[in-house]
């Protein structure tokens, strides 16, 4: 029989189409079952079992605290797959356990495991203290434990009724400020000229492009930033642990003697300051709470729930009037955001969302970023001033920054509400325009050609800057300003030039920022969220509404299988050769800064107006 090559590439066709159709129904199928099981199960098992008295809510923060998970559960997942995952906590998740806790009768005391608590600002810190003190004032014990604690785990575990931390341990509190690094001789050195138009004698943004230290308006500006902070936070612990007004700072002074006197343990010297209330091991913690609460022979430990078990038995409430919570939180940047940023596009639409939602009554803004974008700012907010102007209420919650376009965003709204340790104001706008034509002629390379007018290539890295450019940026970047103080004044209502006074690019504190005007009261989200819904005229059993991206089918499916999205992905920039020669931290804030020069001079626009601050999540 004659080969004939079509019939038989037809029935290896057919063959293929054949086992992938198979695979396909199979994988279906067994999808199906799945779910199946996992309603049978729900359904057979009762639901769930409700709590023993004497229960302790074992709290173990572990990851970075965040505002807003910075990726999809999909993208967790497949980051955990690939062993390059990283857990994150939400602030709200941490809030609403605690304050559960306080009113559930059969939970006896709360265990704050802290040793992995990663990041988060201060505002953030101070949120979950006072959620602490609420279950405080229940009547209820709360009980801190932490291998070793930093400056901000210290500031959560201060609230708690009794501190302990390992014997091989120590409560390292430090204080507030550093250095940044300052780029202008190492670009002189390659070529590189970064010219930079701005507004606001305070504006330090971008002065590690143009020098090689803080300005003196930025040392002046920083010293009594830091200065407030630093008395806010002891101000704060030495109440927590009635310790006496300076009583942490005479400790940090004196910590080299204490250290000797100590035998070298720093455990010891935070037990003799009485920072801590005992030395105990993890497991002589749980034969504490074995001792208090009631035991649990199956596990040989005491009775207990976990975070993210108890997190699942207190849903949002899906029916009825409610207060939509959008959360900005990252650099705001004009478009759709991604992991970590502030799209000024997708956050108008999800601002739209909320406004055309006729069970969403108010909004409450919860803001935790440094700026970016103008025009990107200015998007997110006209959407609220249209909110408004429908006839819903609109409150502002500043998380622990919202500063510069942070700050932009909070302007249409009916109240503001700050946490004394937010860092807020730096009302300035700049702009960076980097040439290389120092490097070009090094390198030999000569740019010509011909243009109908002088703008057409006004504006070419490889050549020196035009001076008449930089004059049509500057009166660009004059009217941005203008156009931030007008709007702020507006806001605030007071002039345009009472805001310069504390514009000009200054940061502030909660607290400074109010006695300035430039916030409305001192207070956490909580309170946030009660101002709206009374604004809206709401009672008590108002429902609060996070509009965010909606969820796909995959990412429900995986919640309901138990995934977790407690976790994000990392990006680490490393800089070839010199990984190994610097310890990575610094390497990562010169790729980073690197970064952002570079983000503003790849816009397709000419250039972009600024409004950012370098103010980090102290």
């Amino acid at each position: 029989m004659a080969f004939k090559p079509l019939s038989a590439l037809r029935r290896g066709f057919v063959m293929l189409w054949t086992a992938l159709d198979v695979t396909r129904r199979t994988f279906v199928n067994l999808l199906f079952l799945l779910i199946v099981i996992i309603v049978v199960s729900l359904f057979f098992s009762g639901g769930v079992k409700p709590l023993s008295n004497k229960t302790a809510l074992v709290l173990e923060i572990r990851g970075d605290l965040v505002e807003q998970y910075e990726t999809t559960l999909r993208d967790a997942v497949l980051d955990n797959v690939g062993g390059d995952s990283k857990r994150t906590v939400r602030l709200r998740d941490v809030i609403v356990v605690l304050d559960a806790a306080a009113r559930d009768p059969n939970i006896s005391s709360v265990v704050l495991l802290l040793d992995e608590m990663q990041g988060g600002g201060m505002a953030m810190l101070r949120e979950i203290g006072a959620a602490v003190d609420r279950v405080k004032k229940s009547g209820k014990t709360v009980v801190a434990w932490s291998g070793s604690y930093d400056q901000k785990r210290y500031l959560v575990a201060s609230h708690a009724s009794e501190v302990y931390v390992h014997p091989m341990g120590m409560v390292m509190i430090e204080g507030f400020g550093g250095r940044r690094n300052y780029y202008r001789d190492a670009l002189d050195k390659v070529g590189v000229t970064v010219n930079l138009i701005k507004v606001g004698t305070y504006k330090s943004a971008a002065e590690p492009y143009i020098a090689n230290g803080p300005s003196d308006a930025a040392r002046e500006a920083d010293a009594y930033l830091y200065n407030a902070l630093w008395s806010g936070y002891t101000g704060l612990v030495e109440k927590n642990r009635k310790l006496p007004d300076g009583a942490i700072a005479g400790m940090i002074e004196s910590l080299p003697e204490r250290m000797d006197n100590a035998g070298g343990s720093a455990a010891k010297v935070a037990l003799q300051a009485k920072l801590v209330d005992g030395l105990k091991t993890r497991d002589e913690l749980r034969d504490l709470m074995i001792k208090r609460g009631a035991p649990d022979d199956d596990n040989k430990s005491f009775r207990q729930i976990g975070f993210y078990d108890y997190l699942s038995r207190h849903p949002q409430k899906q029916f009825g009037d409610a207060v939509g919570v959008v959360v900005a939180a990252g650099s705001i940047t004009d478009g759709d955001g991604g992991p970590g940023v502030i799209g000024g596009r997708s956050m108008a639409n999800l601002i739209r969302q909320a406004r055309e939602d006729d069970n969403i009554k108010a909004l409450v803004l919860r803001v935790d970023s440094p700026g970016g974008s103008a025009y990107g700012s200015e998007l997110i907010r006209r959407e609220l001033e249209l909110t408004r102007a429908a006839g819903k209420p609109v409150v502002v919650s500043m998380g622990s920054v919202a500063a510069s376009g942070g700050y932009w965003i909070s302007m249409a709204s009916d109240e503001v509400i700050a946490d004394p340790a937010t860092i807020t104001g730096s009302i300035g706008v700049f702009a960076l325009l980097p040439t290389a034509d120092k490097v070009a002629a090094k390198l030999g390379i000569h740019t010509d050609g011909v243009t109908t007018t002088w703008l057409a290539d006004a504006y070419n890295p490889l050549r020196p800057l035009d001076p008449r450019f930089e004059q049509l940026v500057q009166s660009s970047i004059n009217n941005v300003y203008s156009d931030f103080t007008t709007k702020a004044a507006a806001a605030r209502k007071t002039t345009p030039a009472k805001i310069d006074e504390v514009g000009q690019g200054r940061v502030w504190t909660g607290v400074q920022a109010k006695e300035r005007g430039l916030v409305d009261r001192l207070g956490g989200y909580n309170d946030a969220l009660a101002s709206a819904a009374g604004r809206a005229k709401l009672g008590k059993d108002y429902r609060v509404v996070y509009v965010e991206r909606p969820v796909t089918r995959v990412e429900r499916f995986l919640q309901m299988a138990g995934a977790s999205a407690a976790q994000a992905m990392t990006i680490q920039v490393k800089l070839g050769l010199i990984e190994n020669a610097i310890p990575a931290g610094p390497v990562n804030q010169v790729a980073a800064d690197m970064a952002f020069l570079s983000e503003l001079t790849t816009e397709r626009k000419p250039f972009t107006a600024v409004t950012h601050c370098f103010c980090g999540n102290w």
